[in-house]
């Protein structure tokens, strides 16, 4: 899973309009202007598609700004903050559950309910791996189909 197709999943889940996501970004430190964010909501186009739009490819560390944006734009400033936080570069899928957990409110059990939502048992012990700092002796990574199984779930709580 690319991190545009991560980006374009919340954005439908979380029913963001495109200036919402320029300003996310900023939130975030990372500066995007109004005629780029259609280009990033768009999926890389197939090889073989030549009439297909290019669409301009998110990086780890710009996909991590959203979220610590995404964080700041449902939250508030955390008092005392100076700007956004460092990019930590862990795991893709785990850093987006970490941060989304944040920026939702979300507790173990929702993200477990949200998961049942979209039809997959996860249980606490594997949440708990997936939760942990890398380099832990339980870390596991998320793989794609809970990520997108995961965002499906916000998708039905959040759009029914």
């Amino acid at each position: 899973m690319d991190n545009n197709d991560i980006l374009i999943r919340l954005r439908y889940a979380l029913d963001l309009k495109n200036s919402d996501v320029k300003e996310i970004f900023a939130l975030g430190g990372e500066k995007v202007d109004a005629v780029d964010v259609p280009l990033i909501l768009t999926k890389t186009p197939e090889p073989d598609d030549e009439g297909a739009e290019a669409n301009i490819p998110l990086a780890n560390d710009q996909l991590e700004r959203f979220l610590n944006g995404l964080i700041t734009f449902n939250r508030g400033l955390k008092p005392g903050n100076a700007g956004p936080p460092e990019v930590s570069g862990e795991h893709v899928n785990n850093l987006v559950l970490k941060k989304l957990r944040i920026a939702l409110e979300l507790t173990s059990e929702d993200l477990l309910d949200l998961w049942k939502l979209a039809g997959i048992n996860v249980s606490k012990g594997e949440l708990g791996a997936f939760l942990r700092k890398e380099g832990h002796k339980n870390y596991k990574e998320l793989g794609d189909q809970l990520m997108r199984n995961l965002l499906k779930g916000i998708t039905l709580n959040y759009r029914p």
